[in-house]
């Protein structure tokens, strides 16, 4: 049996768990330090490293007496952070092994705290972990550590979903899963479940089957320069119309993106805003929190209506070629986005929302600009 040093992210308890896949009471435990080595938060995201540092110490815990399998378990969840296992002696001379980062990877920038990171990451870290885990047995690891970018926003869905409140007049019934198989996941998921649900005489379905198409929480905004009376709208191809044969694959569209893992709604329609085009915004009105598809998908969207600055020479191409993004930009009048809303010539259900959210707003939003500050204030 060999023991493990665990210094960052793997103290909480409940990560630790899903890791092991065994509750903590069944794992051994005990408080350590090791002699001649410094944590530090990694500059790279929101976890620490190890480094050797003269006459410091890593405080942590050591887990004792884990087995190859247990081993098998942390390697694959480490993997996607490049350590590697090496043996090491605490200070009360117990030898032991500890995760440390390979060569170059990962920078230390100041302390690291437990408690600091419990606060704002563990939720999305355990979600994370238990989708990794899930893979064990049935995925490489190279294959889950390309899907890792996917699994945390995806865990930071589920993180964004604790805070939902909608719909106060719906049932809050009872459901009860009774099977749920990832049959696909890569870019996206799709998951097979399997239920019984409370229905409105206060019995119980029979059991029943669906498909889910598990995707991330989206941020989208619809730029608006009140003073000139118009929007920017955005051009892209998109899969869904291509798929379903429409003969029209490129759509106008409002700014939107996935919102990253520990970021807001409003921070991802700001950023997006800057990588699709070019454009700071200013004030955020929101149009509504809402699924896309709630029949047969997780997708969620944020929409805003944002303050911008739009004059002619705003218009261009942008968006990130690391993402293989080809985004063409439009400004188009106030009149000109209704007289295509009310023709029913746009496709895209969040743009036609949003242009009749404006039309119910657009008086008092022009009337708040006036006095606006240049930061949107």
């Amino acid at each position: 049996m060999r023991h493990l040093f665990i210094y960052g992210t793997l103290r909480h308890l409940p990560l630790l768990e899903l890791v092991l896949g065994r509750s903590a009471g069944a794992i051994d435990l005990s408080e350590a330090s090791l002699p001649g080595y410094r944590v530090s938060a990694a500059a790279e995201g929101p976890f620490p490293t190890i480094e050797a540092c003269e006459g410091a110490q890593a405080d942590g815990l050591l887990v004792l007496g884990l087995s190859a399998d247990d081993f098998a378990r942390l390697d694959f969840y480490e993997g996607a952070f490049d350590y590697d296992l090496v043996p090491v002696t605490l200070a009360d001379g117990q030898a032991a092994e500890v995760y440390l980062r390979q060569p170059g990877r990962w920078t230390g920038e100041g302390p690291w705290s437990l408690e600091a990171w419990e606060a704002d990451w563990a939720a999305l870290s355990c979600h994370a972990a238990r989708e990794v885990m899930s893979y064990m047995g049935k995925r490489p690891r190279a294959e889950v550590d390309a899907m890792f970018p996917m699994i945390r926003r995806r865990a930071h869905q589920q993180v964004l979903a604790e805070t939902s409140a909608h719909d106060p007049l719906a049932l809050d019934g009872k459901i009860e899963i009774t099977g749920r198989d990832r049959v696909y996941a890569k870019f996206f998921a799709l998951d097979e479940i399997s239920l019984r649900h409370e229905t409105f005489d206060g019995a119980m379905s029979e059991e029943i089957d669906r498909a889910v198409f598990v995707s991330a929480d989206a941020a989208l905004v619809l730029p608006y320069d009140p003073a000139r009376d118009r929007v920017l709208l955005v051009e892209q191809i998109r899969m869904g119309p291509l798929a379903r044969g429409d003969h029209t694959c490129w759509q106008l569209e409002p700014i939107a993106g996935h919102i990253d893992p520990g970021e807001t709604p409003q921070a991802a329609a700001r950023r997006e805003a800057l990588e699709e085009a070019g454009i700071t915004l200013g004030a955020l009105e929101p149009v509504g929190n809402v699924y896309a598809s709630p029949g047969n998908a997780t997708e969620f969207f944020h929409i805003f209506v944002g303050f911008a600055d739009l004059p002619d020479h705003i218009i261009g191409t942008g968006g990130l070629a690391s993402e293989g993004e080809d985004i063409r930009s439009h400004l188009m009048s106030f009149d000109d986005l209704m007289a295509l809303a009310d023709a029913q010539a746009l496709a895209n259900a969040p743009l036609v929302a949003s242009a009749y959210w404006l039309a119910r707003h657009r008086e008092r939003l022009r009337s708040e600009s006036a006095t606006a500050k240049p930061d949107g204030t």
